[in-house]
């Protein structure tokens, strides 16, 4: 056994996985093997801020490094796609390989018909990121495009209807400044856990503050556990009904700022109506029932929606409305769900009725503010195609390209796809498969592979997305490569990180810069790729770029790397999102078309108008609550009476480091049900239970637990997709059960919203 209390060097690390944090990790080497990982001691005095201290993930991360799933050789697709049959190849066969089919599909299809898919497996990484191979796409004539994310693209979307912007909400170190706070699905806790995630600034707003949180999810979260005073669970995807019943109790009792709606909002009554709209299509008019539908949005109709008392409704729109000033700020979960725009434009009103945008201790409703400085990507020069499609509807693109358009699935540079996806690049991403929705249904569109012809990916393990590409590139591990990793967004602080090679590469892994070096060699562009500088030579250039923003780092690249960690504290008091425009609006406008709060949207009024969505999606000037597909009240609703959810789990950042045994163990991956719906189903706790509907069905054990709301299951997303030989799940994988249906406006990722029944599995 290696004796790990005398490692021949400690080395600083870091954590590149997406989780919003980045933690720094002190890697202790043995005879060129790591036998011990710590994390940040610098002490809490350190000039710039507190510890980054890695949560159990990153301190876990050698047995990813040295897991049986490692990547170590070359390998190509020998069976059907997603049957994990490969044979070992060579470098040279590989690059050759990759190199020829890529040039076919770009002289055969053009250069639009080469996607390199969604993925933040590693983030962080300078030199190491996914920005290599963009920078090899385009010295090649570019590549089809992709805006949004599979976490955020419906409350960017919709706060940019709303606001201009759709980052403009305070730091949350400013409830501290609060009397009240009110989190819908803000679940820092869970999903941004270590000393680099904002669960660190809450943990102190708490300790310094007598600030009062109220926290609204279906599930008792831990932050709800942690932080809050009181947890009001609500029904999936009704957040938007919730917020115009509480809009309607600060209306009727006058606790709305009326001022500030006058002078700052356009679209609340009449009175602040753009030029051209008659009476009845205000928020006012829809929220008391004088507007087209007729209906009064009043706390009893809400509550037979939401599953929320009358009572506490009016009790809370109270507390909201007397409360100088509250923070309201909106999780990524929310918006996560089918016409999950609306429900981020709606969560947004309450702090623009009340008058709490842009000062000191309020919010614009959005999520908290993240904080650091803007150090310098790798260039990747300019991508000659201008076509981008949601990052969602890359399937879509290869199954149906006539079809998508710019009307139909926000097609952006044109307004027709003009060639379907021939080659996909996929670099640390399981979204290839595991965490895209609708399982069963890529697994049939992979599987054609004379619509997608070559899929090649580059990782550290074989994940569930692996075993459906046809050529498979083992990538070094962060312990195996030199580079730059700066701050997360997740926390008020910044920092740099550099770390060196602490061990050698294992077995033939190699960079992904050395991959698109000899990619690019082969195709004629190795030159203009590398720019003559090696890859060691491209972090200590990074490095100098980075002081240019910040000239206090050491001017000699070895005395920094040597130093390894450096963190600035953020200096005066808290941002203050839209502060400028509260000020002096007329000297500071938002970027909205009227330079205001656009409570009714002129542009969305006009795509509602224009394009073309399947029943049950909604797009609306003003924001509405509807019912939609995949909940209680719908037809599917008989056969499948369940709501469920996932959300992020402590044993993994998304997929990432899925299958390591330590955090398995830590973490169990398990149902979360009610003993209600339990007891129904004659499931106890532990019991092996199927998740079915008509999508698939997976296997997992049931968490019997009062933490979810009847009527409600939880299923911790990112487990890896482990499938029998139906094709059926049998590893608590979500995405057997979600499906590829885009939310109308974003054209966003809705894969909380699921209807489903669960059974418990016979011995």
């Amino acid at each position: 056994m290696t004796d790990t209390t005398c490692p021949d060097k400690i080395l600083w690390s870091v954590c590149n996985v997406n989780c919003g944090s980045r933690c720094a990790l002190r890697v202790h080497v043995k005879d060129g093997t790591v036998v011990k990982i710590e994390t940040d001691n610098t002490g809490e005095d350190t000039p710039g801020a507190h510890e980054i201290r890695a949560c159990l993930r990153g301190r876990a991360l050698r047995k990813w490094i040295y897991s049986p799933e490692r990547l170590l050789h070359p390998l190509k697709r020998t069976g059907k796609r997603g049957e994990g049959q490969f044979a070992r190849i060579s470098w040279e066969e590989a690059i050759e390989q990759i190199a020829t089919k890529l040039d076919q599909v770009i002289k055969t299809h053009g250069n639009e018909a080469v996607h390199r898919i969604y993925g933040t497996g590693n983030l962080g990484g300078v030199v190491s990121g996914r920005e290599q191979i963009d920078r090899l796409m385009n010295l090649l004539g570019g590549q089809l495009n992709h805006y949004n994310s599979y976490s955020t693209a419906q409350i960017t979307h919709g706060l940019q209807y709303t606001y201009g912007v759709h980052e403009c909400a305070n730091n949350l170190s400013d409830m501290a400044n609060s009397k009240l706070a009110v989190f819908f699905g803000n679940n820092t806790a869970e999903t941004r856990m270590s000393g680099g995630g904002s669960t660190y600034d809450l943990a102190r707003v708490k300790k310094q503050s007598n600030v009062r949180l109220i926290v609204i999810d279906p599930r008792h979260s831990d932050t709800a556990v942690l932080a809050a005073d009181e947890w009001i669970p609500i029904r999936p995807g009704t957040d938007a009904a919730l917020v115009c019943a509480l809009a309607h109790v600060l209306i009727t009792e006058d606790l709305v700022d009326q001022p500030f709606l006058d002078r700052y909002c356009v679209g609340y009554d009449v009175a602040t109506m753009p030029p051209g709209f008659l009476a009845g299509n205000s928020y006012k008019e829809y929220i008391l029932g004088t507007g087209p539908d007729g209906i009064p949005k009043t706390p009893q109709w809400a509550s037979s929606i939401t599953g929320i008392p009358a009572e506490r409704i009016i009790q809370l729109a109270r507390e909201i409305g007397t409360a100088k000033p509250a923070y309201i700020a909106q999780g990524w979960g929310p918006q996560r769900h089918a016409n999950g725009e609306q429900t981020a434009r709606a969560i947004c009103m309450l702090p623009i009725l009340t008058g709490n945008v842009g000062i000191q201790g309020g919010n614009s409703g959005g999520r908290e503010a993240p904080f650091g400085f803007a150090f310098p990507s790798i260039p990747t020069g300019s991508n000659p195609v201008s076509t981008s499609i949601p990052c969602f509807l890359w399937t879509q693109a290869i199954e149906d390209p006539k079809g998508f358009t710019d009307i139909t699935h926000g097609l952006m540079g044109k307004q027709h796809l003009e060639t379907p996806i021939k080659f996909i690049w996929s670099f640390a991403s399981n979204t290839l498969v595991n965490q895209h929705s609708d399982i069963r249904h890529t697994h049939d569109i992979l599987s054609d592979e004379t619509a997608c012809e070559m899929i090649v990916l580059i990782d550290n393990v074989m994940t569930s997305s692996a075993t459906y590409a046809d050529i498979v590139l083992p990538g070094v591990s962060v312990f195996e490569e030199s580079d730059l990793a700066y701050q997360g967004y997740g926390v008020e602080m910044a920092a740099l990180i550099l770390r060196p090679k602490a061990i050698e590469p294992l077995g033939e892994c190699r960079t992904l810069f050395e991959i698109c070096s000899d990619i690019a060699n082969r195709l004629g562009v190795g030159r203009e790729f590398t720019e003559d500088r090696t890859r060691d030579e491209w972090v200590t250039y990074m490095y100098h770029q980075c002081r240019q923003v910040r000239d206090d780092l050491p001017k000699n690249f070895e005395q920094a790397m040597q130093t390894g960690l450096f963190k600035w504290k953020r200096q005066g008091p808290p941002i203050v999102g839209l502060k400028d425009f509260r000020e002096n609006p007329e000297a500071a406008p938002l970027k909205t078309p009227s330079g205001k709060i656009e409570i009714f949207s002129k542009r969305l009024w006009d795509i509602a108008h224009a394009w073309q969505l399947p029943d049950g999606d909604v797009i609306s000037a003003l924001p509405e609550y509807h019912q939609t597909w995949g909940m209680p009240g719908t037809p599917e609703s008989a056969r499948y009476p369940l709501q469920l959810i996932g959300h992020h789990h402590k044993q993994r950042t998304h997929s990432s480091y899925g299958n390591n045994p330590w955090l398995q163990e830590a973490a169990v991956q398990s149902l979360w049900i009610n003993p209600l719906d339990a007891e129904a189903r004659g499931i106890s706790h532990n019991d092996l239970v199927c998740v079915f509907n008509d999508c698939g069905q997976t296997q997992v054990p049931a968490k019997v637990t009062p933490r979810i709301m009847p009527g409600v299951l939880s299923l911790p997303q990112g487990a890896w997709y482990t499938p029998d030989k139906q094709g059926n799940d049998t590893n608590g994988s979500i995405n057997i059960l979600t499906r590829q249906r885009p939310s109308p406006l974003a054209k966003g990722n809705p894969q909380h919203t699921n209807l489903v029944e669960v059974r418990k599995v016979s011995p």
